[in-house]
């Protein structure tokens, strides 16, 4: 498995928005648990599980040194 943000070109190009619009939903899922972020995206999206959750990693992993 690659990085989270080697799914990015992907994630643009199959569900037609930029990384930027994914990870601004997600800043608004504050205090949700990574995988409650994951079935948010999959259930109210239509996003996969494998894409779903490589934006979550990456947006956890980037507050997390934001907060470091």
């Amino acid at each position: 498995m690659g990085t989270p943000s080697s799914y990015f070109p992907s994630i643009e190009a199959k569900y037609g928005q930029p990384v930027a619009h994914w990870l601004k939903l997600l800043q608004g899922m504050k205090g949700l648990k990574h995988m409650d972020m994951v079935a948010a995206l999959k259930n109210d999206h239509g996003m996969g599980h494998g894409h779903a959750n490589a934006l979550v990693a990456h947006h956890m992993a980037e507050n997390k040194a934001v907060k470091a």
